[in-house]
């Protein structure tokens, strides 16, 4: 900066010498010009006075015959030439203009030394009788000349560094107060205000100076609280905003974040401030936001406003929603852009479920219909080749499958029904030990093919719960068919039912002795159409049934389902039923 100022003053002193040398050089050319001039004039009336003298001193010339004349002049003229340097010619003409005599046909002359002629005429008895003309060389008026021109010059060339030294100095000073007011100036800049500067030789200038500094400070000192405050409610309500935000200026360079994109993106703060967005790489190692950001730079302003561009990213387990704006001053000059960011990984993993689930269902109901459809067209086509035994077999397989396809399509009908949130399911107290053994007793036939036994433990006195019976008919019935399909042959389940230390729920618990639930599943065996597939869980199903039995018991029913689970020990489900529900919801 100092280099530059001083770069600035060295141009400013050498235009005003410029300037002052123009003007001394013009003035000192009209000083030697008129000099010149008034030499010039001094010197032809010099040679005017000459011409004179010498015409007077041919007055006499025809007194002599014609053609002595050149001869007399001759000799007169002769002494001119010796006595004065300065006369390049001698000429004599009569009245016809005839030359009589002229000193060029005796000496040679150079016409260009000649400067400066006269002219004056011959008189005899005041009669004119011829012209006499003489040329002047200027021998003896050129050193004057030249001492007065140089004397003028030197004269000027002072003028012009005394001018220079007085500019120098006057800026010296000058430069001096600047410096002072250009502190000041950096002082203001950096938000000293406040700062004062004094100067005895800019007095109002200084003055002008501390008067602004000072209502800075005071407009400072009543505003800066109220900017802070806003900044910071503007700040809090960024960093509150459950999306991500990222704020880039118009060089793509990242100005502001809040937390939740920090966590979506999964980097420190650190990481990404003051850097390029299109720097930033994914979980799969590339720079997602690079071509994003280039396609955004080339569609033209009008049409982003109308439709911002949209795009998926992965970030470690996260499938993030990004979405581009731009960004305006409040004089609509475009400053940057925005990166909103939505977590869609919930939804995306919803609706791969929902593929599955339609997957799924797709085949789960075609191998019924496809059994009962070929066992049903085989007993009407050919019924009267098939035994008795035959017949029962065929009818007890269409039962089967009939049943399994009636509990997939209940299943399917309950999730639409108690999915749409604005049903409420009327509930009445009921002995839940009587439903529970009820349940058993029917399942039993399953639980003998696969030589399980159910065992079932309460407590006494067990009292009656507010509930809706079918609904959670159905969560025992799952919770049962579950822990037989899940168990190994031979392994008993154990059905335990008591009432909470607090008095306030029932809680009865489902325990098998089958292959468990790995640990990555357990967070979301709830979910809707979630199965957990894989080498040990092959039984096929929609992946409802679990889901519907959380929505009955924690949705419509108050209580909780947890689960307890380890590979290759099996799993517990446990329900905790309240004892006391709202009026309004019983019968």
């Amino acid at each position: 900066m100092k280099n530059l100022h001083f770069t600035r003053q060295t141009k400013i002193i050498f235009s005003e010498l410029l300037l002052g040398s123009f003007v001394i050089a013009i003035i000192a050319s009209f000083a030697v010009s008129n000099v010149q001039n008034k030499m010039d004039k001094s010197y032809a009336d010099f040679a005017q006075l000459i011409s004179k003298s010498i015409a007077a001193q041919t007055s006499g010339i025809n007194n002599f015959h014609y053609d002595h004349q050149e001869t007399v002049l001759k000799d007169k003229f002769e002494p001119f030439f010796v006595s004065n340097s300065d006369i390049s010619f001698i000429e004599y003409k009569d009245l016809n203009n005839n030359i009589i005599y002229t000193s060029k046909k005796y000496h040679l002359i150079d016409d260009e030394s000649t400067v400066v002629s006269a002219n004056s005429p011959v008189s005899d008895n005041e009669k004119t009788i011829g012209y006499i003309t003489i040329g002047m060389t200027g021998t003896g008026i050129k050193p004057i000349s030249s001492a007065a021109k140089n004397t003028l010059t030197g004269i000027f060339v002072l003028t012009w560094i005394i001018f220079a030294v007085i500019l120098l100095l006057n800026m010296i000073l000058m430069s001096r107060e600047l410096k002072k007011l250009y502190d000041g100036v950096k002082q203001i800049a950096i938000g000293k205000f406040g700062y004062k500067v004094e100067s005895e030789n800019m007095a109002e200038l200084s003055e002008a100076f501390n008067d602004m500094s000072n209502i800075l400070s005071k407009y400072e000192e009543q505003n800066i609280e109220q900017m802070t405050l806003e900044r910071n409610k503007l700040e809090a309500v960024l960093m509150s905003i459950i999306n991500g935000v990222i704020v880039c200026d118009n060089f793509d360079t990242v100005v502001l974040t809040n937390k939740s994109a920090l966590k979506m993106l999964d980097i420190e703060e650190k990481e990404i401030i003051n850097t390029k967005i299109q720097d930033y790489i994914d979980s799969h190692g590339q720079k997602c936001f690079l071509e994003r950001i280039e396609e955004f730079k080339d569609t033209p302003l009008n049409i982003i406003e109308q439709k911002p561009i949209e795009f998926n990213i992965e970030a470690g387990k996260r499938t993030i929603k990004a979405m581009i704006s731009p960004m305006f001053s409040q004089q609509g000059d475009y400053v940057g852009y925005i990166i909103v960011l939505l977590d869609i990984t919930r939804e995306t993993e919803v609706n791969k479920l929902k593929n599955t689930f339609i997957s799924n269902v797709s085949h789960e109901l075609r191998t019924p219909v496809t059994v009962l459809r070929t066992y049903i067209d085989t007993l009407c086509n050919n019924g009267d080749d098939f035994d008795e035994e035959t017949k029962k077999e065929f009818m007890q397989t269409i039962d089967t499958e009939a049943k399994r396809l009636h509990s997939m399509v209940n299943d399917i009908l309950d999730f639409s029904r108690l999915e749409s949130g604005n049903i409420q399911l009327k509930k009445e107290f009921s002995n839940i030990v009587e439903l529970i053994e009820q349940n058993i007793n029917s399942i039993n036939i399953l639980a003998k093919e696969k030589d399980i036994t159910i065992e079932l433990k309460k407590e006494d006195d067990i009292p009656s719960v507010p509930i809706n019976v079918e609904s959670i008919d159905r969560v025992i019935r799952n919770l049962l068919s579950n822990a037989i399909k899940y168990s190994e042959n031979g392994k008993p389940i154990i059905v335990n039912i008591k009432t909470t230390e607090d008095k306030k729920y029932i809680e009865f618990s489902v325990k098998d002795n089958g292959i468990g639930i790995a640990k990555e599943h357990l967070e979301k065996i709830f979910d809707r159409f979630y199965r957990v597939e894989n080498a040990t869980h092959t039984v096929k199903g929609t992946g409802l049934g679990l889901h519907l039995v959380k929505m009955t018991v924690e949705k419509h029913h108050h209580g909780q389902i947890t689960v307890t689970s380890e590979e290759g020990k099996g799993s517990t489900f446990t329900v905790k039923l309240p004892l006391e529900i709202a009026e309004s919801e019983l019968v």
